[in-house]
């Protein structure tokens, strides 16, 4: 299972929404829908803007955890 840390690190980092988009050029509502993690996928032309923006790795956005049976 991939889970998305996208808020907590918006969260930990001070940083708004609108503050995202406006900097990296994408959507609010692709911003806002990644925050509430109501999309089931990420472009990654969106996801190289958000790590080159918050200077992070991908691996600080997603995670992937092995679901238990």
């Amino acid at each position: 299972m991939i889970v998305n840390k996208f808020s907590s690190l918006l969260g930990d980092r001070l940083i708004r929404v609108s503050e995202v988009s406006k900097e990296t050029g994408i959507s609010r509502t692709t911003i806002t829908n990644l925050y509430y993690r109501k999309n089931d996928s990420i472009s990654l032309k969106n996801l190289d803007k958000l790590c080159s923006y918050l200077s992070c790795s991908v691996g600080d956005l997603l995670e992937y955890r092995k679901e238990e049976q």
